[in-house]
């Protein structure tokens, strides 16, 4: 066991904990919401508990890099940096609904090693650490065994961003294809896959600290996790989260409008429903 990576993994799940606590004691009661230049939403909670996770994570390793949502980047000099989420799922949270989380994710030299995702709602942890496997609370997790497209079920977060990527076509073609489609979006869509219960979550317009927490628990879950070329990365907006059989086959479809149209480049990585 890697002790530096099971430290800050460990921190992750505390803090993590916290800060939803926090953000849920602010939840379904009368808040002030701010917009930002990119038309997102954002509240004193999401401030306030990206604040408490800042000082917690930083106070414990105070060489650390940070990322966060709300209050930027603070460069590092041991390798580790810190990418998290206060509250992803901003919009939920200010219309009342119940699925929003908050996201740790450790990064050691560019490869993302740990991941927390608190649901405080549910008081529900998703959690995995390199190498050791995904659990949600104490219980391991496992993606599903579904191998054939037409009996898998899909989860994405809003058919509005696969218009923005210039990929509405192969998209809509891409979930007739499928059993069952739902729109779990933000981090939800993703840790029912890692627990089974779909077998992918194609998802269009985020930033690192979305999917940073993701990543680890997806991977250790025995899933796979790339953007829409098949690489490994959370830098890009586009992104693919599958049991991994499923994989290829919703890379094709995707990719079959996405070589005439899709310009990752030109997207600002800003998400509407963060």
């Amino acid at each position: 066991m890697n002790r530096p990576w099971k430290d800050r993994y460990e921190l992750a799940l505390e803090a993590a904990r916290a800060a939803g606590r926090k953000a849920l004691e602010m939840f379904d009661v009368p808040l002030n919401v701010e917009w930002k230049s990119n038309q997102t939403p954002v509240t004193i909670a999401d401030r306030e508990a990206e604040k408490l996770l800042r000082e917690k994570l930083l106070s414990h390793f105070a060489g650390d890099g940070f990322l966060g949502e709300e209050s930027g980047e603070v460069q590092g000099e041991t390798g580790y940096r810190w990418i998290i989420d206060p509250i992803d799922g901003t919009r939920n949270f200010v219309r009342g609904i119940p699925l929003w989380g908050t996201l740790v994710g450790l990064e050691y030299r560019g490869e993302t090693v740990a991941g927390a995702c608190y649901i405080p709602a549910f008081d529900q942890m998703f959690h995995a650490l390199r190498g050791s496997g995904a659990f949600r609370d104490n219980r391991r997790i496992h993606v599903s065994t579904i191998h054939d497209l037409p009996a898998s079920q899909c989860f994405y977060s809003g058919v509005s961003w696969f218009v923005k990527s210039g990929c509405r076509d192969a998209f809509l073609d891409l979930v007739q294809n499928t059993q069952r489609q739902r729109g779990f979006g933000d981090f939800y869509g993703f840790v029912l896959v890692a627990q089974g219960s779909g077998e992918f979550m194609l998802e269009y317009g985020v930033n690192p600290w979305d999917i940073a927490a993701l990543k680890p628990i997806i991977e250790e879950a025995g899933g796979k996790f790339t953007d829409w070329d098949g690489n490994p990365t959370i830098h890009r907006p586009d992104v693919l989260a599958s049991n991994g059989l499923v994989h290829a086959e919703v890379l094709r479809r995707i990719r079959t409008q996405a070589d005439h149209s899709f310009r990752p480049e030109v997207v600002e990585h800003a998400k509407d429903i963060t």
